[in-house]
């Protein structure tokens, strides 16, 4: 269903743009899919069998890049649409990257941190041959972060018999890791929202913004709103939402840790109907749909979680004269930062925060104006506009 919904995003901006059919073609469907079971030992001796799937979408640009998410609703449909959205995205920010996503069919939250490893380990095993530097470099997605892609490189790296620091992104700062890549997703986000503001000439102080959402993302997304004046109020989790006033973003997340969500104040469905300016979708996919689109009231959506408005719900909203901007755009600070990681770990540079950030914020900014100054229906349009003429100038010139 989630793959159906991309590839619909996709034939109406064929509408906009013109490319050539082997560039049509080669996005139709993943170049490889590769699926396997692990076996895993629990603690108690039992042994758990684990779905995995990593979907390598089109590599023409470059090494196919994309996270590892471990989720209990991990499945083909969903690994293969994230795969398509990276491919989009890399092209739309200009990456020398394809693009590609994988999962594990898995609820971390109930293993323990030594079957995580080997769950992570095991994950390399059956892939190692499929990944590398220049090949498929993958990163942290829901669910996973940087002690995972430290326990992942480590293993490649033993199973290759050499070194490689490349062949993942999102690790420690000891394993090579990239400063600035913590908050790369929401910072990137940030940039997007500020430079809209600020252009549009709003009050900041005066804008009320609701966040769905509170993993890594909307964490640093939340954070960083706070810090720079705006007015956030209301957030939630999977579990449920609060309104938050003047709480601070590190109160927020210490009670998340010890109670597990932070608070049941406001379901995710309420948090989506509230009456605020802006609303920031950082959960997971299809969280707003034709069933709940007419009830949002909120004059700009801003996507940092991949797909969470269905086709649909953006035919709805854009009816309602409802801004979107689009996932592909909005969370592309993650898969720069990435970039940058792995170019230092490539050319053996170590880059400073100062850099990241202003070179995150030129490249962000460069793709948001590319595509806030193209003509088309709508800014999630002009984006995948923006990414197929950067895929059919490479795909074009390709022999077959």
């Amino acid at each position: 269903m989630v793959f159906e919904n991309t590839k619909k995003q996709l034939e109406k901006a064929f509408s906009y743009v013109e490319v050539s059919e082997k560039t049509k073609t080669a996005l139709e469907e993943p170049l490889k899919i590769i699926e396997f079971n692990i076996d895993l030992k629990m603690d108690d001796g039992s042994v758990r069998v684990f779905k995995v799937y990593r979907v390598q979408y089109n590599n023409s640009r470059g090494p196919m890049k994309g996270g590892i998410r471990f989720h209990p609703q991990v499945d083909l449909d969903e690994v293969t649409s994230l795969g398509f959205w990276m491919t989009m995205k890399c092209a739309l920010v200009d990456l020398p990257f394809g693009g590609a996503k994988g999962g594990v069919q898995v609820n971390p939250k109930i293993l323990s941190n030594a079957e995580l490893e080997r769950l992570s380990r095991a994950y390399i095993q059956g892939l190692y041959l499929d990944i590398g530097p220049d090949k498929d470099i993958p990163a942290p997605d829901v669910y996973t972060n940087e002690e995972t892609m430290g326990w992942m490189y480590d293993e490649y790296s033993k199973l290759v018999g050499k070194d490689s620091p490349a062949v993942i992104t999102g690790k420690p700062l000891a394993l090579g890791g990239s400063l600035g890549r913590d908050d790369a997703t929401a910072r990137g986000a940030f940039y997007v929202l500020d430079e809209f503001i600020s252009k549009e000439g709003l009050d900041k102080s005066k804008l009320r913004i609701a966040v769905q959402g509170f993993g890594n993302a909307g964490y640093f997304i939340v954070k960083l709103l706070k810090e720079n004046g705006y007015c956030v109020q209301a957030v939630s989790d999977s579990r449920g939402g609060v309104y938050i006033g003047d709480v601070g973003v590190d109160e927020l997340m210490k009670v998340k840790k010890e109670k597990g969500s932070l608070g049941e104040e406001i379901s995710n469905k309420e948090l989506l109907k509230l009456d605020v300016d802006v609303l920031i979708l950082a959960a997971l996919e299809n969280q707003i749909t034709s069933g709940n689109a007419f009830d949002v009231k909120a004059k700009y959506i801003f996507e940092i979680a991949n797909g969470p408005v269905t086709p649909e719900a953006d035919e709805i909203l854009g009816q309602k004269g409802v801004k979107i901007f689009p996932d592909i755009l909005v969370n592309s600070g993650g898969v720069i930062v990435s970039y940058f990681e792995w170019l230092q770990n490539k050319t053996g540079e170590r880059w400073n925060l100062e850099k990241v950030h202003s070179e995150l914020k030129s490249k962000i900014l460069k793709a948001y104006n590319e595509v806030v100054n193209l003509v088309s229906s709508d800014l999630r349009t002009s984006a995948y506009v923006v990414g197929l003429k950067g895929l059919d100038e490479v795909i074009s010139n390709k022999e077959v």
